[in-house]
């Protein structure tokens, strides 16, 4: 039996074609996979980013509202003492001052704190 020299017959051809072609569909499927793989891999990064971003915001605006209303209920003038009529005070005030009892920075002064 005598072999041919040189280019390979038709089936030979055929073999090595889908030989190449099978290894092409082969790795570009790998490749596809890992990237796939990858794209994955980095969304779930950044939605584990987003989750600790705001739960960071949460936190911070919880504390800003709770230092907010601390400030409040610090600056809130303590509520006038039952049974003082206010009215009566700043009448009994105001005479003192007409009276020249009391000066006119102690007057504003005691009836801030009166009012307040």
């Amino acid at each position: 039996m005598m072999r041919r020299m040189g280019r390979p017959g038709l089936v030979g051809l055929a073999a090595r074609t889908a030989v190449v072609a099978g290894t092409a569909t082969a790795v570009s499927g790998a490749v596809r996979g890992h990237q796939q793989n990858k794209a994955e891999q980095e969304y779930n990064a950044q939605q584990y980013e987003a989750s600790q971003q705001q739960a960071a915001m949460n936190a911070a605006a919880a504390q800003a509202v709770a230092n907010a209303q601390a400030q409040q209920a610090a600056a809130a003038p303590p509520p006038a003492p039952a049974g003082t009529d206010v009215v009566a005070e700043l009448q009994k005030l105001a005479a003192l001052h007409e009276a020249g009892v009391l000066t006119s920075d102690e007057f504003a002064l005691a009836k801030a704190k009166l009012l307040s």
